[in-house]
């Protein structure tokens, strides 16, 4: 179990104040950055960003930068004490269930205070057309009876999920080329956001998509495809957030994040 603090008080030889700390934060999204940014503003604060390396062009971080896997729980729970780590911040994708989970066994073991940062997910408004689902297969499972054009923003690793869908015709989004297994009729879009409600709309209107699939990421960086797809009047099937681990809860934002951490 994680052991969470409304603020990170000092404990010895491991303080965590503004003059000397150490702060690993598992990255790869948006709020990572800007949390690695506001933390190397501060004097005597190290900062460590981890990337898990799937993806080929990160963006700029600041501060020290990882990439790879630590081998997990027992092996993240070894570098945080080679490291003298005094806070560990898990700031990686909501759908990073094994990761969260490392995360929270290795701080349980080593005490280090964590904190998960996750921005809010979506909710529906008046007008969308939403079908929750619980995980990649059971959006599979639906999606031949909302339609037959599909626009899969799921990521390059979930197409597995649907590639016994022959009859169905797929767009798929992602940042880096998708490998196999994935529906034989893909096409494939390589792009990376904050994306626009003209682009989407007419994105979908050029592929004359009948039905979006997506995963609750949150954020604004993708969001105008739900616009989209509201002005539209199409379904969308919406891939729901796995829990966190029995224990750990999280915070919204980087302003929050600092807080907890006692350096807001």
């Amino acid at each position: 179990m994680v052991r969470t603090h409304p603020r990170v008080r000092p404990t010895g030889p491991r303080t965590l104040d503004a003059v000397s700390c150490h702060v690993l934060i598992l990255g790869g999204t948006a709020e990572a950055r800007a949390l690695a940014a506001a933390l190397s503003a501060r004097p005597g604060v190290r900062v460590t960003t981890s990337l898990a390396g799937r993806v080929a062009r990160p963006g700029a971080l600041d501060g020290e930068v990882r990439v790879g896997g630590f081998g997990g729980a027992e092996g993240l729970a070894g570098w945080l004490r080679r490291e003298g780590v005094t806070a560990l911040v898990d700031a990686t994708h909501p759908f990073a269930e094994s990761i969260t989970a490392n995360a929270a066994r290795a701080a349980a073991a080593t005490g280090v205070p964590a904190v998960v940062l996750r921005r809010p997910g979506w909710r529906p408004g008046p007008g969308d057309l939403w079908h929750p689902v619980p995980s990649l297969d059971a959006a599979a499972g639906l999606l031949p009876r909302l339609g037959r054009r599909v626009f899969l923003t799921t990521g390059r690793l979930g197409l597995a999920s649907f590639a016994h869908l022959t009859e169905l015709h797929f767009v798929a989004r992602s940042v880096d080329p998708p490998e196999p297994p994935m529906p034989p009729d893909t096409h494939v879009l390589l792009a990376r956001g904050p994306f626009t409600v003209p682009g989407e709309t007419a994105l979908l209107r050029e592929h004359r998509i009948d039905v979006l699939v997506t995963k609750d990421s949150g954020g604004a960086a993708t969001a105008a495809k739900l616009t989209a797809a509201r002005d539209l009047g199409l379904p969308v099937v919406v891939v729901q957030r796995p829990p966190l681990p029995d224990g750990v809860t999280a915070v919204p934002d980087v302003a929050s994040a600092l807080e907890r951490l006692g350096l807001g």
